[in-house]
Formats: C-alpha cells, structure tokens, sequence
C-alpha cells in the first residue's frame, strides 16, 4: 500500500519536527517539510500531495493568500491550519477560507491522527467526485461522437446514452447514500435517522401540493442531509453534555461540508442547496449563512422541521429520554416563526393531528 503524501509549511522548527517525527512514526505518511510558503506553493504545484498542513500567520494578508493559492492549484486541496491558539473567532474565518480542520499548540498526537486520516479520507472521496464527473463528461462526448457519425442510428444512440446515464447516475447515488447511512449508524441513537426525516419531510411536501418530482427532491436531500458530519469527530457528535464553541463552529460546518461533497454531481444542483439550507432559521438565526424567510428554499424549511422533530421525538447522547408526541408538538408551537416557518408548522401538526 503506498504511503500518503502531507506537505507540511511551518516556520516554527520545534513543532514542526514534532509534527513530522509523529506521523513518520505512523509508517503511513510521506512527509515534505518546508518552513517558506512560496516555497510550499511550488512544491505543491510540483507534486501530487494528500494533505497539507500550514501555520498561517493570521494578520498577514500574504500568508492568508497562500490557502487561496493552493485551492487555485488544486481545488480538491485539503488544508488543516496549525494554530498558536484556539480562538474560536479566528478558526471560523480560516474556514471561510477554505481550511477543513486545525490543530493548536502544545499538539496533541490524537487530534493531529484524526485530522490526517478524516483530512486526506476527504481528499480521497472529493478526488474520486471530481474523476466521475470528468469521465461521465468524457463519455457524453464520446458518445455524442458516435451519434454524428452513425445519424441513421441516432434514436438508438440515444437510447443508449440516457441509459448509460442513468445507469451511472444510480450507481453513484447508491454509493452516496449508503455513506450517508455509515454516517447515522456511527451512533446507535441516530440510526436511520435520515430515513425517518424523509418520511415527515415528504409528507409534508405532498400535503402542501408539491409535484412529484419536488417530492423526489426533497426525499433525497433528506437520505444526505447530515453527509457532511463525515468531517466532525465522534467525541462530538456523541458528547453527552452541552458543545463548547469550538465544538459547534465545527457542528456549523456539516451543511457546507455537505454541499461540498455532492457539489460536483450537477444532477443533483436542487438537493444540494436543500443539504446546504437545512438548519437555516425563518428568523435568520440559523446556519451557515443566516438567511431569512422566504431567502430560504421552502424545501429546506420543510427539512429544518422534519429534522427538529424527528431529534425532538428520539432518543439522542445528550438527551436519553425523548419527548413525547404532545410535549414535542408544543416546542414547535413555540417555535414557530422564529426556527420554523409558520407555513409549514400549520401543515405538519395537521398532519400529525390526523396521525
């Protein structure tokens, strides 16, 4: 099995050889130390690397600009910053950059583990995103080919373009879900989860008139919806008592994480902006962008209570005993036109009353 690749850009000598000596111990990695960012670039432009792991300085614009320039060179690049200091305000404008995860002095080697394996699992799955649409690509102009050259055959030609497509749509979207499913067993108090979020989700949608294929839409956005906690550590996601802020910074990033993932499947451009809205607020306090209203898609409205309730109704780490059917009914009452759009809140409980 051939080692993985990190690129590691670091003007602080100590850490750094700490960093590189723990994951050559791991027998896994191929480390590239430099301590000059251009440097890194040009390595990074050179060769083929898994992970990168870079310690900005966060008050230097050019330093900053190197996270831009790696992305331009590689947009499946996968960046964990290596910070002085866990401040919360600072991790969250690095993500808005463009980095996937951090680690901070004094380091600690399981953090630094996990942020390795999680990083370079993602850059696996983005490279593998990115290598389908690229073949269904090759292979529509392929065939597409064919069809100019054989016109007498042209309806049987694109009989068999639209099978091999669908074919490999369905292929995919199998592959995609059944991460999706990986990811609510990890705890036994959210599985089938996403399966269950589907059924109140749908329902709703029909009984407000939705067509069949908008039904369809927000069913699958629904079976995705949480693919992003890929990148969200366990300890997190099953931590029994309240989140610190760091904690929730990274719980606020599953939906972009999400969107990310599905972003090169083109066919899916409607169920991605659902992943992406479903834990926006109608008041606007939600994320990750804080939209408000009717800026939010009515399908994501729809997903964001189906979710609530479905959490509301089940056992979970940091609640054991769920709530009842009448005491999560007035939550939403109560909720409703701030975390929830009154709309929807109307048709759900009738639908729960005729339950």
């Amino acid at each position: 099995m051939s080692k993985k690749k990190i690129l590691l850009i670091c003007d602080d000598p100590d850490s750094c050889r700490y960093i590189q000596k723990e994951l050559l111990s791991q027998g896994e990695y191929l480390v590239t130390l430099t301590e000059a960012p251009k440097e890194g670039l040009e390595l990074f432009r050179q060769n083929s690397f898994d992970l990168v792991i870079f310690k900005p300085h966060v008050l230097d614009l050019n330093s900053l600009g190197l996270i831009k320039d790696l992305k331009n060179v590689d947009p499946d690049c996968v960046i964990v910053a290596f910070l002085n200091e866990d401040r919360p305000e600072v991790i969250e404008h690095l993500f808005n950059l463009g980095v996937y995860d951090f680690i901070t002095k004094p380091v600690n080697s399981d953090k630094l583990f996990f942020s390795v394996k999680k990083g370079i699992g993602l850059h696996n799955l983005l490279v593998a995103n990115r290598r389908f649409t690229q073949g269904l690509k090759e292979g529509n102009t392929s065939l597409e080919k064919q069809n100019i050259m054989l016109a007498k055959r042209i309806e049987d030609s694109t009989r068999n373009l639209t099978r091999l497509y669908e074919d490999l749509r369905s292929t995919y979207m199998r592959t995609i879900k059944v991460l999706a499913q990986a990811i609510d067993a990890r705890d036994h108090y959210t599985h089938s989860h996403s399966e269950n979020v589907a059924k109140y989700a749908t329902a709703i949608a029909m009984k407000m008139g939705f067509s069949a294929k908008e039904v369809e839409v927000i069913r699958q956005a629904c079976e995705l919806h949480d693919l992003g906690k890929i990148g969200i550590e366990d300890s997190i996601l099953m931590k029994p008592g309240a989140l610190s802020d760091e904690e929730w910074i990274q719980i606020r990033r599953h939906p972009i994480i999400g969107a990310q993932i599905l972003e090169p499947l083109t066919f899916l451009n409607d169920v991605i902006d659902l992943v992406r809205q479903h834990h926006e607020h109608y008041d606007g306090q939600g994320y990750p962008e804080g939209r408000k209203g009717e800026d939010i898609f009515l399908g994501a409205r729809i997903i964001n209570l189906a979710d609530a309730y479905e959490a509301m109704t089940s056992a979970r780490s940091y609640r054991k005993t769920p709530l009842t059917k009448e005491e999560a009914i007035e939550e939403i009452k109560k909720n409703s036109g701030t975390q929830f759009d009154p709309k929807v809140v109307e048709v759900f409980l009738e639908i729960l009353k005729e339950q």
